[in-house]
């Protein structure tokens, strides 16, 4: 893993709209960076995200996402073949009782 702050550079201030990116660094901030890169990077940048996390990290800390819009969460699934049922965001989505209809 490359633990410089050029990777954090090039990604889109926009994803971290609420805290100074010049404060994040690829290993205190991975969480938070690979879940603003999941929800709003390209495919180009997700697979730039594997080339410098690798494949099994990146997996693990996408299952415990709190959340995912459901396009995501589906594109992300089929991605890297893993069922949605390992997703945190799917299983706790799946826990929540539905609403009455009236």
């Amino acid at each position: 893993m490359n633990t410089s702050r050029t990777y954090i550079e090039h990604l889109s201030p926009q994803y971290f709209w609420d805290v100074d990116p010049a404060k994040l660094n690829d290993v205190d901030s991975k969480r938070l960076i690979i879940e603003r890169t999941i929800n709003f990077g390209s495919l180009k940048e997700i697979h730039e995200l594997i080339q410098h996390y690798g494949k099994k990290e990146v997996v693990k800390m996408i299952r415990k996402i709190s959340y995912l819009d459901p396009k995501t969460l589906n594109f992300i699934s089929r991605l890297f073949e893993i069922p949605l049922s390992s997703f945190r965001c799917h299983t706790r989505k799946s826990l929540k009782p539905p609403r009455w209809n009236s």
